[in-house]
């Protein structure tokens, strides 16, 4: 592989990158877009701002990877691991992240989320998180009754006092 000149952004659009060993990596800023990197091991690799636009991540290990603004736009994330990972800014619109686990990631609240597909734990997920949380609005805790069932079947239902 090419060498990189200090501050060039690697450019590994559209490469088999699949099961490879990135743990750690700095790939901020990177061209990822379309890449394969189904299984590899992204674990604490830094990927802010990173372009991922239809990258294949299908089981790969992003635990406590930097995700911080990375374009994740129709990824496929299915079955990848998130824990931990920061999602702050990033655009996961279109993406799917069924069977991801997400635990204590930070989970982006703008339309960077919109048409992101999720699977029923998450949803389960999310759910218990809005249960948890304290507002005295009237309105709000209609919702949190209605959703109640759904959060009481969360993986962390336990945990978060919900039983």
């Amino acid at each position: 592989m090419k060498e990189l000149a200090i501050g060039q952004r690697a450019d590994l659009r559209g490469a088999d990158l699949s099961r490879a060993d990135l743990g750690s990596a700095d790939l901020s800023g990177a061209n990822l877009r379309g890449a394969d990197l189904r299984g590899a091991d992204l674990s604490r690799a830094d990927l802010r701002g990173a372009d991922l636009r239809g990258a294949n991540l299908r089981g790969a290990d992003l635990g406590g990877a930097n995700l911080r603004g990375a374009d994740l736009s129709r990824a496929d994330l299915r079955g990848a691991d998130l824990r931990g990972a920061d999602l702050r800014r990033a655009d996961l619109g279109g993406a799917d992240l069924s069977g991801a686990n997400l635990d204590f990631a930070c989970w982006p609240l703008w339309c960077g989320s919109r048409g992101v597909k999720i699977d029923l734990r998450l949803v389960r997920q999310l759910a218990a998180h809005i249960c948890v949380v304290e507002c005295e609005d009237a309105e709000a805790k209609e919702v949190q009754a209605l959703l109640l069932p759904y959060a009481q079947k969360c993986h962390r239902a336990q945990e978060l006092g919900l039983l």
